[in-house]
């Protein structure tokens, strides 16, 4: 019994402590809906910020290209999605959605329609990239997501003489999903993929970065994942496991010294 309780206490006050402290979500201040952009870039220097979990919005011209930049740390499955208004006299155009890391390489898609085709007539058109969860640590061969700025970039494909230069609005949201653990990778960068983030100053030697944006809780927050959790759980399993094996073959105590029939 007293395994029993001590096992139920050290899962719960496991439970207690992975369990995410819930929190009502702050109305957005004016301050932060001006970091909202109302308009895109038009290269990867000029890439306009957006954080996650925010509509961004643009106007443009068919033919223009058109980029975004966001934060994705370690241990985050970001998801891009964007909405096109096309204009009512067109023909028939493709819209590509491409996502870059840091490097400037681009990224493959989970899954998602990241390429589509509008047909004539067409109003809106929707476009999606679900990413592949970002690694805190990747070989340097390796084509894998590391933790910094990521780029989008919204532009048509092949499209017609005729519809060059129409207008066309486009909204953006990036979201993520935390994987947590599943995840998890032993290593990590010395600095985020952030554009200017090995500039330093003169005074106070300290980093500068070109990109403003951030995480909530800063980079490489993701330390924290169910793995600790998980390998606290098999740490108590054991010891009580152990402290039960014990009990059960140690016996009654000392031997009787009284001969047995005597």
């Amino acid at each position: 019994m007293r395994a029993a309780r001590l096992l139920g206490v050290a899962l719960l006050t496991l439970g207690l402590a992975a369990a995410p402290a819930a929190a009502d979500s702050p109305s957005p201040s004016p301050s932060d809906e001006a970091k909202v952009p109302t308009s895109a870039g038009t290269s990867f220097r000029t890439a306009a910020e957006i954080e996650q979990g925010r509509t961004a919005t643009a106007s443009g011209s068919t033919g223009d290209y058109m980029y975004w930049s966001f934060p994705a740390d370690a241990g985050q499955r970001p998801t891009v999605k964007a909405t096109l208004k096309l204009p009512e006299a067109h023909t028939g155009q493709t819209w590509q959605l491409d996502v870059y890391d840091g490097l400037r390489r681009r990224q493959a898609c989970q899954y998602g329609a990241q390429t589509h085709t509008a047909a004539q007539g067409t109003a809106s058109l929707e476009l999606a990239c679900v990413l592949r969860t970002v690694r805190s640590w990747s070989e340097p061969w390796a084509n894998d997501p590391l933790p910094g700025t990521y780029y989008v970039r919204l532009t048509t494909v092949g499209v017609k003489t005729a519809d060059l230069g129409l207008p066309v609005s486009a909204e953006l949201r990036v979201d993520s999903k935390n994987i947590g653990g599943a995840a998890a990778v032993d290593g990590s960068l010395s600095e985020p993929l952030v554009p200017g983030i090995s500039v330093t100053k003169a005074q106070d030697d300290s980093k500068a970065s070109l990109f403003s944006l951030e995480p909530e809780d800063g980079w490489a927050s993701g330390w924290w994942s169910s793995r600790w959790v998980w390998t606290g759980i098999g740490a108590i399993l054991a010891a009580l496991a152990g402290i039960g094996g014990y009990t059960l073959t140690r016996g009654t105590g000392r031997p009787s010294r009284v001969p047995p029939g005597a």
